[in-house]
């Protein structure tokens, strides 16, 4: 199996702060990649550190079989569009795309031109008169357009309107289909789900979980029933969140095994469900979870 990225130990600090730490991924090439967490999570950090823009402070991560941004091969075969979608003002369109067409060794106008005109952008008109949509539209044109084998997009939609964020994912599923390696990050759960299958969720700088979304969502149940102590589960089900009244218990767990406790009704979770256990779980539920794993 192919693997788009690959880190072992990584972690980058910034002054005595950790923004991540003990990361350790291994990415299957072209899938679509959800990663989620919440702000100051280590989203942009691990982003950074995959397109090059940073260096790690311990570990490592390899893309694509090479280290990030180690030369001109490596850097062409990553297209990045960050949050802010950043672009010359003064310059037009047509001035973007003749500048990325001398930048990049396998630019293809033909496919970023189809794409702009899909998008009905004027060549001529300049980048700071752009709104909001068409900047992230044109960003977004420009990674694709050199052709890169892993496409990296950090929160490309968040001051997108409902209209544009539809035509941007538009986009982004038929770069998918065509078996292009994506990693998105947003907070839009909505868009997570609709479009990726492989999630990565990170919560105080550390991964929380990570794997197929299918598979993952098979490996976890919601339990319902009388108050009870988590402590008093089987072995083989691993407590990701609880919530309590005085007479009822709501666990959500992680397991292989089916539920054969009566007592539980059991049910179970969406992808918004199964993020939100994961980015409310304590560190010490990450250690467990990572304990029982290793003895699989």
């Amino acid at each position: 199996m192919s693997v788009a990225i690959e880190a072992t130990g990584l972690g980058r600090r910034y002054g005595r702060r950790w923004a991540l730490r003990n990361t350790s991924l291994r990415v299957p090439e072209g899938r679509v990649v959800g990663l989620v967490g919440s702000n100051g999570a280590g989203k942009t950090t691990l982003l950074h550190l995959t397109v090059g823009l940073l260096n790690a402070s311990e570990g490592q991560i390899l893309v694509l079989g090479g280290r990030p941004g180690d030369g001109e091969k490596q850097l062409a075969r990553v297209g990045f569009v960050a949050q802010d979608a950043p672009l010359y003002t003064r310059m037009s369109v047509a001035d973007h795309f003749e500048m990325a067409s001398r930048l990049n060794p396998h630019w293809d106008s033909t496919v970023a031109g189809e794409l702009i005109e899909r998008l009905d952008l004027d060549p001529r008109q300049r980048a700071g008169s752009l709104s909001g949509g068409q900047r992230a539209q044109l960003a977004l044109a420009l990674a694709i357009g050199k052709r890169p084998e892993l496409l990296v997009l950090d929160e490309p939609v968040a001051s997108l309107d409902p209209l544009a964020r539809r035509a941007f994912m538009q986009t982004l599923m038929g770069l998918a289909a065509d078996g292009l390696s994506v990693v998105l990050s947003s907070h839009l759960l909505s868009d997570i789900e609709r479009v990726c299958d492989y999630l990565i969720v990170l919560a105080d700088g550390e991964v929380r979980l990570a794997g197929d979304v299918d598979e993952l969502l098979s490996q976890h149940r919601v339990l319902t029933g009388p108050r009870r102590d988590p402590l008093r589960l089987p072995a083989d089900q691993t407590v990701i969140r609880e919530s309590h009244t005085d007479r009822q218990s709501t666990i959500v767990v992680r397991t292989i095994a089916s539920v054969l406790d009566p007592a539980w009704t059991v049910s179970d979770l969406g992808l918004e469900e199964l993020v939100l256990a994961y980015m409310e779980s304590s560190a010490s539920t990450l250690r467990r979870l990572r304990s029982v794993e290793s003895t699989q």
